[in-house]
């Protein structure tokens, strides 16, 4: 789909799109940061392989979620952007996307030696090993994209760069053998993750521990990542389905755009602190801690503080 200046949305639609993407955006922002928040402050988070992995998507999540609002908000502002710096958070915004399938599958992975190889579980999967695993996220998809930008550098002149643009994926990085490398390179992506989530859910199935609360458990979280990955999969088909739709109704072109970035980018991020953080009972009781530190204080504890106070104010007037 072409943007140009002369199909902008109207003042008031404008107004009314971007406060509900900045409203949404942030409310969902705000919760993965209580979750982050509360992964740092216990030490029980940092030392589980489970929960860094976990608290990777939230973070992965954050960004994307960061990034959109600030690219739609300065379309609708400035409506062209700095090449340079367009490049530069489209990048880090697509990086994040890719990382997310590549996290469900070393999650996935995770929940299938903690039930199939519980006794070689805590020394396959170590914090060190992790933390290791999350870097090579990083690096895989980043060397999926790191390409088109040489690319790019070698074809365009140097006052392409400098130059102002709609903020678009397809503005810059137009060009037919970089679309069908990226095709490719999704589709590896997809069916490797893939193939990893239906291993690790048909060996917890079939293990011998599959009557097993833990393992039903594992199985369900799973499908789960299934689900989740699902829902990463309409980025890779969002362009085939914006430029259908906006083949059958030419007039909706930007509300078709709008939508879709909505129900593909936002929404999707509410499924980590729903279905993780709400879901794991240990996380969830020590993220009512956060949130109600001052309720939650024990009446046992709070005895002690008052008994100890009074003891204070009797010795402090015996002294006076």
């Amino acid at each position: 789909m072409n943007v140009t200046a002369a199909n902008r949305d109207p003042l008031d639609v404008a107004i009314t799109k971007n406060v509900i993407t900045v409203i949404l955006s942030l409310t969902i922002i705000y919760i993965n940061s209580t979750l982050v928040h509360t992964f740092r402050k216990h030490q029980v988070f940092t030392m589980n392989p489970r929960y860094i992995l976990y608290i990777h998507l939230v973070i992965n999540d954050i960004i994307m979620l960061a990034l959109f609002v600030i690219l739609q908000v300065l379309g609708y502002i400035l409506f062209t952007l700095n090449v340079s710096l367009c490049i530069v958070l489209l990048m880090i915004a697509i990086i994040s996307s890719l990382n997310n399938p590549l996290t469900l599958a070393a999650m996935a992975v995770e929940c299938y030696l903690a039930i199939c190889f519980p006794l070689h579980h805590p020394r396959i999967c170590t914090v060190k090993k992790t933390y290791i695993v999350i870097a090579l996220i990083w690096m895989l998809s980043s060397l999926t994209i790191v390409p088109d930008l040489f690319v790019v550098l070698a074809i365009k002149p140097t006052a392409f760069f400098n130059s102002w643009l709609f903020c678009m994926w397809a503005s810059i990085f137009a060009n037919p053998h970089l679309d069908k490398k990226r095709d490719v390179s999704n589709i590896l992506f997809l069916v490797s993750v893939w193939v990893v989530l239906f291993y690790t859910y048909f060996r917890i199935l079939f293990t011998a521990q599959a009557a097993s609360a833990n393992a039903k458990k594992a199985r369900n979280t799973v499908l789960l990542h299934g689900f989740q990955l699902m829902l990463c999969m309409l980025n890779y088909v969002s362009n085939l389905m914006i430029k259908g739709l906006t083949t059958l109704f030419p007039k909706d072109g930007l509300n078709i755009l709008y939508i879709a970035s909505v129900l593909i980018q936002i929404l999707p991020r509410l499924i980590s602190p729903t279905v993780y953080g709400l879901r794991d009972k240990l996380f969830r009781e020590y993220l009512k801690r956060s949130l109600f530190h001052a309720s939650n204080i024990h009446p046992e504890k709070r005895g002690n503080r008052q008994l100890k106070r009074s003891c204070l104010i009797k010795q402090f007037k015996t002294q006076g």
